[in-house]
């Protein structure tokens, strides 16, 4: 049996091999799912109106997962929307993230009130002093187990924009999926929300794939991605390998690993139309600046890279060979890939990728091409966007993608592993003036170095006595209970 020549056929076609669906199966870790229906939402000014309509809608289950739910207009409107909900009866379960909604008081005062349940996901803790890093990214609705929402949409007024000072809506996109794929992204809820809290998700509520009748005839994955599981990242790769003529990527905060950035590479030398939207003006200017470092070798492989020109571009799409598509929260960053708790919905269907790439195509004629001129520096074809009154400080997972830019530029000057170009001489300037600059302060004030290193280590060392001394308060409960499996068996203590 021989490997696919690229994406050209559908799973569970008798053109495409078993190994090969076997392959994306397993690279992604989630299940082909047959009988379903997607619908492409652009923007605020589509996704906003159909979520609400689906909540109103609503007879017995709402849950709601996002990262952002803004305390402003747009997510006082949601929060009411799902309370009026509650006070009717339906069960509503909302999830968002702690650093995404930072102190969010008396935001969700309503929804509880109203009977709903809410649940915050990994506020700061003593015991864990890194484990702010780790974030549920996801944006996601389910309703009554017959439709779903997967988008890269926050629910906040940036998103809106403001007609009132000219400010466009940010440029996003969401999913609106009907049939047995919505049980998937309930499970995904499901894991979210029994991570949380001691009170589990009665599986009664939820509904099984083999009972919920096909809405359509798109085969779909539901990628739910958690940290330290690699699926998204490896399909990613996997995706740029076997796409033959074209891949064209979306993304808020491009930071290529090196292995991916081969991919991307090695994929346009073989001829593949590879192609890459990033914005041009960012909420978070800084990882915007080590992204751009990035262009060169992209640029000198072939790659198309374009950059946005209106607010803020915030999309997370993929659409390769007009076959495969992917719509959802993971950015092309080790963030989104290794970090975070994602979703994201992957389309196996011509006609779908269709209306990926005319989306694609319809976006580019917003933005501005990136090219390499005179001494391969790189430089956009017209002048550069000032920053856009939208822009608004990122989250930790963007700002974790920016340091990684600077690490693999600093690492790759110090070590000589690979060709620098001019434009990652900026970065590089930045890091050792900076470096120079701590030095000089260490020298003639040590105490302004001194004190924050003996902050970060007390904080590091009792972070880690509490979770010592939590583990030995768990062992010493279990003192005495007994397997009954190993009653009578003798062991050894070494």
């Amino acid at each position: 049996m021989t490997a696919p020549e690229s994406l050209a056929a559908l799973p569970g076609d008798p053109h495409l091999p078993l190994i090969a669906q076997q392959a994306l199966s397993r690279t992604s870790g989630a299940a082909f799912i047959t009988g379903n229906t997607v619908r492409i939402l652009r923007d605020s000014t589509e996704n906003f109106p159909a979520w609400l309509e689906a909540i109103t809608r609503a007879q017995r289950l709402i849950l709601f997962e996002n990262y952002i739910v803004g305390k402003d207009e747009v997510g006082q409107e949601f929060v009411s929307a799902l309370a009026a909900r509650a006070r009717e009866g339906v069960r509503v379960l909302l999830v968002y993230d702690w650093f995404g909604t930072p102190f969010a008081g008396n935001l969700f005062q309503p929804l509880l009130e109203a009977g709903g349940q809410v649940r915050c996901f990994n506020p700061p803790r003593l015991a864990a002093s890194l484990g702010w890093l780790t974030r549920d990214h996801r944006k996601m609705i389910a309703v009554d187990s017959e439709v779903a929402f997967v988008t890269g949409l926050c629910v906040a007024k940036r998103w809106v924009g403001d007609p009132e000072r000219g400010v466009p809506p940010w440029r996003d996109t969401g999913v609106e999926v009907r049939g047995p794929a919505v049980a998937e992204i309930e499970r995904a809820f499901k894991r979210i929300w029994n991570s949380i809290g001691p009170e589990t998700l009665d599986d009664a509520l939820l509904s099984r794939r083999e009972t919920l009748k096909p809405a359509g005839d798109l085969t779909v994955m539901v990628l739910a991605s958690e940290p330290t599981r690699s699926g998204v990242y490896r399909l990613d790769q996997f995706i740029a390998s076997m796409a033959r003529h074209t891949l064209w990527l979306t993304d808020a905060y491009y930071i290529g690993t090196p292995i991916y950035l081969d991919a991307l590479r090695n994929a346009a030398r073989d001829g593949v139309d590879v192609r890459l939207l990033v914005p041009g003006t960012s909420d978070l200017v800084i990882t915007q600046a080590f992204s751009r470092a990035g262009y060169r070798p992209l640029l000198e492989a072939g790659v198309r890279v374009f950059e946005w020109n209106g607010s803020m571009l915030h999309a997370k799409t993929a659409v390769a060979d007009c076959r495969w598509s992917r719509v959802g929260s993971s950015n092309l960053n080790l963030s989104s890939w290794l970090a975070n708790y994602e979703l994201d919905l992957a389309v196996y269907d011509e006609k779908f990728g269709r209306q990926m790439e005319q989306m694609y195509l319809s976006d580019l004629t917003n933005s501005t091409e990136i090219i390499l001129a005179a001494h391969n520096r790189v430089r956009p074809i017209r002048q550069d966007r000032p920053p856009h009154p939208s822009a608004v400080p990122g989250s930790a997972s963007r700002a974790a993608a920016g340091a990684l830019r600077i690490g693999n530029t600093v690492s790759a000057a110090l070590t000589n592993r690979r060709v620098l170009g001019a434009s990652e001489a900026g970065v590089m300037a930045k890091f050792g003036a900076a470096l120079l600059v701590l030095a000089v302060l260490g020298l003639l004030w040590p105490i302004v170095i001194a004190i924050p290193a003996a902050a970060l280590g007390a904080w590091i060392g009792i972070s880690l006595l509490v979770r010592a001394w939590k583990l030995r308060r768990a062992a010493r409960s279990n003192e005495g209970l007994v397997d009954p499996s190993r009653a009578g068996v003798p062991e050894r203590r070494v």
